[in-house]
């Protein structure tokens, strides 16, 4: 499935020069990971807690596409290569603290740093992976500003605001925790739910360059953090469609679910309740949908292409052709390639969409 956007990625220069950077990021995360997170000496060794050997997988494009396309950006705006390096590692965190999150949540357990703990120990494994991701974060910035990549100003705001920066998308999660009690309008879950889950997280990679760096180009920084929000909410469509049964089953907010609600025929409700009688949070129900499935996916395909073409006027370096297979190729990385033939074709570009506008 990946062999082909691997062969793109190589074939633009900055993407894969991206990949193997924030591949030093990571690998940098995880070996504070390794010195930090381990027992005193006198803790009896079934209560010990340390890092496993990272996985390889880890490290694999297919793991790591998005934060790719985010170092990416930092090369477009001209940053310098030891605060990209920081900026990188400070995105691997995120990764760490909103995905640990997530799994406390959801009651999943993505491994985020690999950690030898006893027993199955699901929640404790998510709560010492943040705390450890605290502390990582800790060291880094010690350390850029020991070397004078920031200044201790620079070190206390990026401390304080990557907080702060998480707190929009928490008190989104927070406020479907018990679960939605009504279908809100979809143009309200893709203006104000969405904008929040997805544009914000999107908008994390621009902590750094907004809050420390100066001179910075501001019209390219805008066009920058428009192009990945587009390509971030097309993402998040995606995923909407094939989270219908457990978005359904858990009472979330669903961009399709709310189409369906307010737009379509009640055919279509009466449809998911039948639906609901075996329906589990894995299934793909998506098929059953004819009306507003495929509406769905040709605004996510638009979406994809408006950021990514967004993004290559501003010196990705991709093209007409691969940014168009890219766009696609997200369709299967998110699993529902079965929608990849509809419609994508970009709409008109604007720098600001009505979806995106407060």
């Amino acid at each position: 499935m990946l062999n082909h956007i691997e062969e793109l990625w190589a074939k633009a220069g900055l993407l894969k020069e991206s990949f193997e950077e924030y591949s030093l990021c990571a690998s940098g995360v995880y070996s504070k990971a390794q010195e930090l997170v381990r027992c005193p000496e006198d803790v009896p060794a079934e209560f010990r807690v340390s890092c496993l050997p990272v996985p390889a997988e880890f490290f694999s494009l297919r793991k790591n596409l998005f934060s790719t396309l985010f170092q990416s950006v930092y090369r477009i705006l001209g940053v310098k290569e030891e605060r990209r390096r920081l900026y990188g590692g400070l995105n691997h965190l995120f990764r760490v603290w909103v995905t640990s999150a997530d799994n406390l949540l959801d009651g999943e357990d993505k491994i985020t740093l690999p950690l030898k703990m006893p027993g199955e120990s699901r929640i404790m494994r998510q709560v010492i992976s943040i705390m450890a991701a605290d502390r990582i974060m800790k060291r880094m910035l010690d350390e850029a500003q020991g070397k004078a990549v920031i200044t201790r100003e620079e070190s206390s705001i990026l401390s304080e605001r990557s907080l702060q920066i998480l707190l929009p998308s928490a008190a989104e999660e927070a406020s479907e925790e018990g679960g939605i009690w009504r279908r809100p309008h979809p143009d309200y879950v893709l203006n104000t739910i969405h904008k929040l889950k997805t544009g914000l997280l999107f908008h994390i990679p621009f902590l750094g360059p907004e809050a420390i760096e100066a001179g910075m180009d501001t019209d390219k920084l805008f066009a920058c953090k428009e192009g990945l929000a587009r390509f971030g909410l097309g993402c998040q469509l995606l995923d909407d469609i094939r989270d219908m049964a457990g978005d359904y089953l858990e009472k979330r907010h669903n961009y399709v679910l709310s189409w369906i609600f307010w737009k379509e025929r009640s055919g279509d409700i009466e449809l998911l309740k039948e639906l609901e009688k075996d329906m589990r949070i894995q299934d793909k129900i998506f098929p059953y949908f004819k009306g507003a499935v495929p509406a769905a996916a040709d605004l996510a395909g638009d979406l994809l292409l408006d950021g990514l073409t967004i993004l290559d006027k501003r010196g990705l370096g991709l093209g007409e052709y691969a940014i168009k297979r890219m766009a696609l190729s997200m369709f299967k990385v998110l699993d529902v390639g079965e929608l990849a033939k509809c419609r994508l074709q970009a709409a008109p570009l604007t720098m600001q969409p009505a979806f995106m506008t407060s």
